[in-house]
Parts: structure tokens; C-alpha cells; sequence
């Protein structure tokens, strides 16, 4: 029989730590082992806030020119490569000139002969020596004959088609070897690039919101101060700044929209006509707006909310109604009042109804330029 000792002190222990435990159970079950979580808030003012639009849009060539051939012949040189820079009055296109030199020839010829007519009868009207009728007969005859050698003249200068404007050339539509048969033959068109259009098409609300506003309406007219910029596909922002300088005289009945047009120096071609771009106006000024950062705008069930701070400093739930962003910022149209304390950072330790430490974040008014959100 094996007989086990216990000492009286190990006992004693043993019940001490089962009363600590015990009282540290009574402790959690009371709430009041965990404080409140401390979150960021920022208080609501009404300040003016710039407010940025924008729209997709598309690069549009300044220019765009059909080249076509005033004459018939054939191609005997094409002496430019496709897609490159031309300058204006440069070749493009070289025709047979074997036809059109012989007709300017014989013009040429036949208005010798009328003018060497002309000075001979002229000077004889004086002497009686010639009839007035065998002078106007000349001279007549001698206005037919040089407008004559200009329309040879012309026709021979037009077997060498040039480059009507500064800018790259496209695809030819015939080669050498072809025949052209005249203007009806488009050979190739050319595109000015620099300067360079952007268009865009903001809806009719939008364009409803800046009419309501006096200096809103004077900043989308054509040659206002309005800044507009143009995001790249690849989401760098193009460093020159367009002017707006066209828009269309009547809405769009199929799409409900305005076509906006500005204008870009584009001396380094890094707008190409038919590339879509991302459109900001920049200029516009909201007064007395409610703005918060972007991340403390929460969405669910589809809905949008806030977390505010309320009185007893503990955490509810707010619906609100976003508008346009601004700068990193959710400018707020409704579900917000001055005064109101809204949660920016620890979000994920808020729960409705339970009490926060609310501290002022470490700057509101300044948080991180993002693009806009999707």
C-alpha cells in the first residue's frame, strides 16, 4: 500500500489561485477588462472644397485633310513612307507629265503668237492704219490665250501632288504603277496633330448643376478660365493644360449628353486621334461643403455610411448621400451636420453602440490624393 503525502502550503496555493481566477472571470463577464477602442475622427465644418468632374473622352485630330489629285494619270513615284511627319508643300505623289507638258507647250505657243499680234496692231489704231474692231479682236484673243496657259500651267503643277498641312500622313490608297483617275480618288489624308482636340460629353444633369451657379456657368463657356487636364491610359497626367474651346449648340437626343471640346499643344505627339483618355475640369469651387476622406465612407447592402462619434462617445451608424470627390475627399450631400465626429481610422474596432475613444485625427483637412474611385 503506497501512502501519498500532501503538504498543507501546496494546498494553501492551490486555493489562492483558484480564487484569483475566479475573480478574474467575474472581471470579464462585467466588461470592464477591455477599454474602449481608440479611433480617428474629424469634426464636420462646412469649408469650400474645389471640386473636380470628370468624363471619359477621345483625342481628336486638330486637322484632318483628304489628299486628292486634281488630274488623271499615272503614279510614276510615291516618295514618302506612311505614317511619318510631312511638311507642308512637301511631295507626296509625283504623276506622268508627259500630256500636260505638251498642252502647256502649245498654250504657251499660242499665247506667244496672240501677244505678238497684239503689240503689232496696237500701236497702229493710233494711225488710223487698223480698224479699233482688228485691236479689240487681239486683245481678245490674247486674254483667251494667257488664261489658257494658266490652266496648262496649273494642270502641269498638279501632276505633283504636295502636302496641303504640317502633320503625319497616313495609309496610300494607290501605289505606284496605279492610274488615278482624278479627285474622285483619295490617295491618302493627312492629320494635324499639334495642336490637338480632346472631346468629351458631360450629361445634362451636370450641365443643369453648373448652369444653377452663376460663376459655374461662366467657367464652361469657350475661352473661360477653365483648366483641363487629360489622364494617359497608362494613368499619367498629360503636362499641358487644354482650354475649352467648342461646344455643340444642342444635345444629343440618343445619349442625353453635350459634346464638350478643349484644345492641347502637342508638340511631343503624346495624343493620338482615336485614343480614349480620362477628362478633369479643374476649376470649380463648392462653398460651405461637407467633406471627408474617402476611406471612412463605408458601402453595404446598398447603401453608403458613416460612423459617427455621438454623444457619450459611443459609435452609430450614419446613412449619407455622397456627390462628386474632390482631392481624396467624398464631398457629402446629405446625411451630415457641422459639429458631427466621424470615424476616419479604426474602423474595424468600431462596433454600433458600444463606447470609442474618440482623438482627433492627425490632419482632416489634408489626406491622400487618389484618383476616383470606382
Amino acid at each position: 500500500m503506497i501512502t501519498y503525502w500532501k503538504s498543507p502550503r501546496s494546498g494553501t496555493a492551490t486555493i489562492l489561485m483558484c480564487m484569483l481566477a475566479a475573480a478574474s472571470c467575474g472581471k470579464e463577464g462585467a466588461g470592464g477588462a477591455f477599454p474602449p477602442p481608440e479611433v480617428s475622427v474629424v469634426t464636420m465644418s462646412p469649408r469650400s472644397v474645389p471640386q473636380v468632374y470628370e468624363f471619359p473622352g477621345q483625342a481628336q485630330a486638330y486637322r484632318s485633310v483628304e489628299v486628292r489629285a486634281r488630274v488623271d494619270g499615272l503614279i510614276l513615284e510615291r516618295p514618302f513612307t506612311e505614317g511619318m511627319i510631312v511638311r507642308a508643300g512637301q511631295l507626296l505623289y509625283r504623276l506622268d507629265k508627259v500630256r500636260y507638258q505638251a498642252a502647256y507647250d502649245a498654250a504657251l505657243a499660242r499665247y506667244q503668237n496672240a501677244k505678238a499680234t497684239y503689240d503689232r496692231v496696237a500701236p497702229l489704231v493710233e494711225r488710223h492704219a487698223v480698224a479699233q474692231q482688228d485691236v479689240d479682236n487681239a486683245q481678245a484673243a490674247l486674254t483667251a490665250a494667257q488664261a489658257a496657259l494658266e490652266s496648262a500651267r496649273k494642270d502641269l503643277e498638279d501632276t505633283d501632288v504636295r502636302a496641303e498641312i504640317t502633320g503625319r500622313v497616313g495609309r496610300t490608297r494607290l501605289e505606284v504603277g496605279a492610274r488615278v483617275t482624278g479627285p474622285a480618288d483619295l490617295l491618302t489624308t493627312i492629320d494635324q496633330l499639334d495642336p490637338v482636340y480632346v472631346s468629351f460629353q458631360p450629361s445634362s444633369q451636370e450641365i443643369l448643376a453648373w448652369r444653377e451657379r452663376p460663376r459655374w456657368r461662366a467657367l464652361v463657356e469657350p475661352g473661360s478660365g477653365l483648366s483641363v487636364r487629360v489622364v494617359l491610359p497608362d494613368g499619367t497626367l498629360l503636362p499641358n493644360v487644354g482650354r475649352l474651346d467648342f461646344i455643340a449648340p444642342a444635345l444629343n437626343p440618343a445619349t442625353g449628353t453635350q459634346e464638350f471640346r478643349a484644345v492641347f499643344h502637342n508638340a511631343e505627339r503624346l495624343l493620338t486621334p482615336g485614343e480614349f483618355v480620362r477628362v478633369r475640369l479643374l476649376g470649380f469651387q463648392r462653398d460651405s461643403a461637407m467633406a471627408i476622406p474617402q476611406r471612412a465612407v463605408q458601402t453595404g447592402l446598398g447603401r453608403q455610411f458613416v460612423y459617427v462619434v455621438a454623444d457619450g462617445d459611443t459609435a452609430r451608424i450614419r446613412d449619407v448621400q455622397t456627390g462628386p470627390w474632390s482631392d481624396g475627399e467624398w464631398i457629402i450631400d446629405r446625411g451630415l451636420a457641422p459639429g458631427d465626429r466621424v470615424v476616419v481610422d479604426g474602423l474595424q474596432k468600431v462596433v454600433p453602440g458600444r463606447p470609442v475613444r474618440p482623438v482627433p485625427a492627425a490632419d482632416s483637412s489634408a489626406t491622400t490624393k487618389t484618383g476616383a474611385p470606382s
